[in-house]
């Protein structure tokens, strides 16, 4: 069954709508969040003193649209600083594992490209055996060519190479 396509379209954008306030929800409950699960930007929100309020200026992520319905995101701006730092300090971590690899892969690769060199040289001597044996094959046959038709000249049949 074919859908109309205005109608493909329009489910087409709702799908995309989708998976992005998938990727917002994902995004905005790890580091610093970028979108709100509704797509909204994030904004960085320092909270005024109120009369209730025990920390007065305190710092949030939020969601642009922000409403105290429970559909949009506000985050400590500490816990989100604190959870950047703890994934840029891993992905440190595993830059810096990469990094003491690199002596061990440098003498991998020295070691391949001499072993390369001298199959290189095998291959190349084997090559000119090849073409002294073809030679060779080419001057037998030849002198068999040769030895048999002097001696069908001379009436003694092809006895000669076989």
């Amino acid at each position: 069954m074919l859908m109309d396509p205005a109608e493909e379209r329009s489910h087409s954008k709702k799908q995309k709508d989708y998976v992005n306030m998938l990727s917002y929800t994902c995004d905005s409950e790890y580091d610093i969040p970028r979108r709100c699960a509704c797509g909204g930007r994030i904004i960085d929100e320092v909270r005024v003193k109120q009369e209730y309020d025990t920390q007065p200026g305190k710092r949030f992520f939020t969601c642009a649209n922000h409403e105290a319905d429970g559909f949009h995101y506000r985050q400590p701006w500490v816990i989100g600083v604190h959870e950047q730092i703890e994934s840029l300090t891993k992905r440190l971590e595993e830059a810096e594992q990469l990094l003491n690899l690199i002596p061990s892969l440098k003498n991998q690769i020295e070691t391949l490209e001499a072993q390369a060199s001298g199959l290189t040289r095998h291959v190349d001597r084997l090559t000119a055996e090849v073409y002294n044996l073809t030679v060779q094959v080419a001057d037998l046959e030849k002198l068999c060519f040769e030895s048999r038709v002097g001696r069908e000249g001379q009436g003694h049949g092809s006895e000669g190479c076989r």
